[in-house]
Formats: structure tokens, C-alpha cells, sequence
């Protein structure tokens, strides 16, 4: 689907993966930030960034490829992710969504459900332009609920988007609690495959598996591709995993102390 990464990517996804959760750790003591959002999401940005061939000499190139995170509040996972890769400017960020202007940030991005519209947008673009750029679109599952997302869909399908990809982020928490109480989204894949998209259902956090599937040659190539990727609400902390009272916080210094000693190495286990 999208091109291997650059040789000068030769750092192993699930390290830098490891690495961008002691960062977030160490944000989340200075300011309050959307944890446990932004931990179920860090092993799919590594793996975007890692397929799309990112490297911060790459960013201001008009031929690369596109990463539009819609579930803004995340924003702080992908400092930390840009941050391991390099990207200078990030080592204290402030902006509690994507702006504008942030180095590796493509698009702002603060209400929720309007990522998959301007990452179609541009896949459009570089279809008209004849060029081979890529997109790729990273969704909350909660923002699912949106019904500009679904307009977006329609969209993409019809205008045949095979250069779009979008992850969703499926930790099955949101604010409001668990995703099948407040707004039952299963069948999800059979969601999206009735509105013509390709579907593939991966474990979100095997940095390994993401990054194969992101580069895997799809077929047909006229149809945009949908990720369920299956994770958990602050993966990577055990206390706090799937626990909604991390939603968003600033910890004390002792919870950071235990987070920190309690930061999981072990690899993903396949659901």
C-alpha cells in the first residue's frame, strides 16, 4: 500500500514505540494531557510514520506522503513520536491539539470527525495531480460517532481513493465510557465494507504487523482501505489500561514515579 521506509528509519518501531511512552509519561507530569488516548495510539503512529519512510529532512518535501491525526486530542503521542524521530521544535510542546505551523503536524485537527474530509481531500489532490503521494488518516473510535466521517466515507469510495488509508484506533473507550454503551459501532467492519471500503482487522499494538500491513500491496488498487486496529486505552501502563479515569490528567509526581516503574516491555500479544 504505501512504499518502504527509508534505511535511515533503522531503529526498531517497537523501541522507538517504547521510548515515545516513557516521553508521554514525562509530559503528562509537567501538564495534563489525554493519556490514555494517547497511549492506545502510539505503537499505529510509530508504524504510519515507519511505512510512510518519515523522516524530519522529508517534511517540508511537496511529494510526501500525508498523516492526518483526526482524533486531535491525541496530539501529545505524536509530539513523543515525532520527538524520538527526530523532529526538532517538540521537546516541550504546548498546543493540546494539532496546529498549523507544529513541525510534522499536516493539518489542525481539534473537533472531532473532520480528519477523514481533509485526508480525502488530499488524496483527491494528488489524484488530480497525477502524483503518488498518500494519505493516511488516524480516527478515534469514539469519533466514529460522527456523521461527517460517514460522509466522508461515501466520498472516498466514490471517488475510487485507493491512494487513502484510514487506522482507527479501537481501544472501545471513550469519554462517556464504553464505546458499545453510548453508541453501539459494531458490526464495524461490516460498516465499512458496505460502504465500499477495503477492511483489515490487525492488533494495534504489534508495531511489526502495522507496518506490513501499511506496506503490503493492496488490490484493487480503486478502493480507499480502512485498519481496525485493536488496542487498549493506556496500553503500556498496566494500572492504567482500560481504565477510564485516565481519559485526561496530570500526574502527581508520585504516579509518575509508578507509571514509570510500571511501564510494560513485554512485546504485543495478538488479540
Amino acid at each position: 500500500m504505501f512504499a518502504n521506509a527509508s534505511d535511515e528509519l533503522s531503529d526498531a518501531p517497537a523501541a522507538l514505540a517504547a521510548r515515545a511512552r516513557r516521553r508521554l509519561l514525562d509530559l503528562a507530569v509537567s501538564r495534563p494531557v489525554h493519556l490514555g488516548a494517547s497511549l492506545s495510539v502510539v505503537d499505529i503512529l510509530v508504524a504510519v510514520h515507519r511505512a510512510f519512510g518519515f523522516t524530519p529532512a522529508r517534511s517540508a518535501d511537496p511529494d510526501r506522503h500525508r498523516l492526518v491525526l483526526s482524533k486531535g486530542h491525541s496530539v501529545w503521542a505524536l509530539y513523543c513520536v515525532l520527538a524520538e524521530l527526530g523532529m526538532p521544535g517538540l521537546d516541550d510542546p504546548r498546543a493540546g491539539h494539532p496546529l498549523d505551523g507544529t513541525p510534522g503536524v499536516e493539518a489542525a485537527t481539534g473537533a472531532l470527525g473532520h480528519g477523514l474530509s481533509i485526508g480525502a481531500g488530499l488524496a483527491e489532490a494528488a489524484r488530480l495531480d497525477g502524483s503518488d503521494r498518500r494519505t493516511a488518516v488516524v480516527l478515534g473510535d469514539g469519533e466514529l460517532n460522527e456523521g461527517s466521517v460517514w460522509e466522508a466515507a461515501m466520498f472516498a469510495a466514490h471517488r475510487r481513493l485507493g491512494n487513502l488509508v484510514a487506522v482507527v484506533d479501537r481501544n472501545t473507550l471513550q469519554q462517556e465510557g464504553p464505546t458499545e454503551q453510548v453508541l453501539a459501532l459494531e458490526p464495524l467492519a461490516a460498516k465499512w465494507e458496505s460502504f465500499g471500503w477495503r477492511v483489515a482487522e490487525v492488533d494495534g499494538h504489534d508495531c511489526g504487523l502495522l507496518v506490513d500491513t501499511l506496506t503490503r500491496p493492496s488490490a484493487p488498487t480503486d478502493r480507499p482501505t480502512v485498519l481496525v486496529a485493536h488496542t487498549v486505552k493506556g496500553r503500556g501502563v498496566p494500572y492504567m489500561e482500560g481504565e477510564p479515569r485516565f481519559h485526561h490528567l496530570q500526574l502527581t509526581e508520585r504516579q509518575h514515579r509508578e507509571a514509570v516503574a510500571a511501564l510494560d516491555p513485554r512485546p504485543a500479544v495478538a488479540r
